[in-house]
């Protein structure tokens, strides 16, 4: 007779508990930044990072129409995975306009000068305002409707492998390790969404030997559905000994015009083995014409743009769709068999 583990119980009681409700993720594009939407099957919210200040309002603004679109009225958790400006400096304006309960980040800094402290304490004046929720590998953010397990967090990774992972990687050793990452990127908060069968990995700007020590020489993540591409695309990450282990389905890519989406980070997601799809919120210009998809997987193709956000609906059974929102192209991926 099969046994069921505790894990697997727990998904399928949150499956029943909201009734096979879909999940929902806007992935809102902010240019080379990041803001992940998710909005659980229990109608509680929660935001990967708030993208850049400035620009008259224009990261707020689109994070506040894709809530809008989701029927959110507050943000329940906002998760800002590091302290850079693409991340955390929206803060400011979008808690101008949104009431944010909780907000979750890895601790102090580890970056100082006048711009960096400025961003920091621009950061802590509105986390002040909420409840405050230090999270590090292991923990789980606690949205209703979802599993939220953090893999990564200043600069520490979990211990053990997840349900599924701990197999050997066959890419491992094939990789040259890099100088040493102690910027803000190597502290990313990394979480793995599971909704049932359905599972995304967000790994922020985890950079390159973060990536390997996590994926070698067993892989500590399982494969998944999603995986929302590290770091925009950038060759400072998306090594193959992470990208070919998680074995993605679909590959979503955060990038910029000019930002991200680099030929070599490109070219590996692109020639992973069992990738059905790869999408982008931006024609990447340094990319050229060999290294983008085609346009109908691409929700801004001019460098000026009206900020289309690609739209995510993920049900329990691991079928899930996207669906570009300029031109409404709409692709569904049945359950894995």
């Amino acid at each position: 007779m099969r046994v069921l583990s505790l894990a697997g119980l727990a998904l399928i009681s949150v499956a029943l508990a909201f009734g096979a409700k879909p999940m929902q993720v806007f992935f809102v594009d902010v240019e080379g930044g990041q803001a992940t939407l998710i909005v659980s099957p229990s109608g509680e919210s929660m935001l990967v990072d708030a993208g850049w200040p400035g620009r008259n309002g224009r990261d707020a603004s689109r994070i506040l129409a894709a809530a809008k679109k989701a029927g959110v009225k507050r943000i329940d958790y906002l998760v800002i995975t590091h302290y850079h400006t693409d991340h955390v400096g929206g803060v400011a304006q979008l808690a101008e306009k949104i009431p944010i309960r909780v907000f979750v980040d890895h601790g102090a800094s580890v970056e100082h000068g006048k711009e960096a402290d400025e961003l920091m304490r621009a950061y802590t004046a509105y986390r002040a305002k909420g409840q405050h929720l230090e999270v590090k590998p292991g923990d789980k953010i606690p949205i209703k409707g979802l599993e939220v397990d953090v893999v990564s967090s200043g600069n520490q990774l979990i211990a053990s492998p997840m349900p599924g992972a701990g197999v050997p990687n066959p890419v491992c050793g094939k990789e040259a390790l890099r100088p040493e990452d102690t910027t803000e990127n190597a502290r990313s908060i990394g979480i793995l969404v599971t909704l049932g069968k359905f599972r995304m990995v967000d790994l922020a700007d985890l950079t390159w030997n973060k990536e390997i020590e996590l994926m070698c020489p067993n892989a500590r993540l399982a494969p998944v559905d999603v995986y929302l591409v590290s770091h925009h695309g950038m060759n400072m990450s998306g090594s193959r000994a992470l990208v070919e282990a998680l074995h993605p389905r679909v590959a979503i890519m955060n990038n910029g015009p000019r930002k991200g989406g680099t030929p070599e980070a490109w070219q590996v997601i692109h020639n992973s083995p069992g990738l059905e799809d790869f999408w982008q919120l931006h024609y990447s210009i340094p990319g050229g014409k060999d290294n983008n998809v085609p346009d109908m997987f691409i929700a801004n193709t001019d460098e000026q743009c009206e900020g289309q956000w690609l739209s995510l609906t993920a049900r329990p059974d691991g079928s899930f769709t996207i669906t570009n929102q300029r031109n409404r192209y709409s692709k569904t991926y049945q359950p894995k068999s």
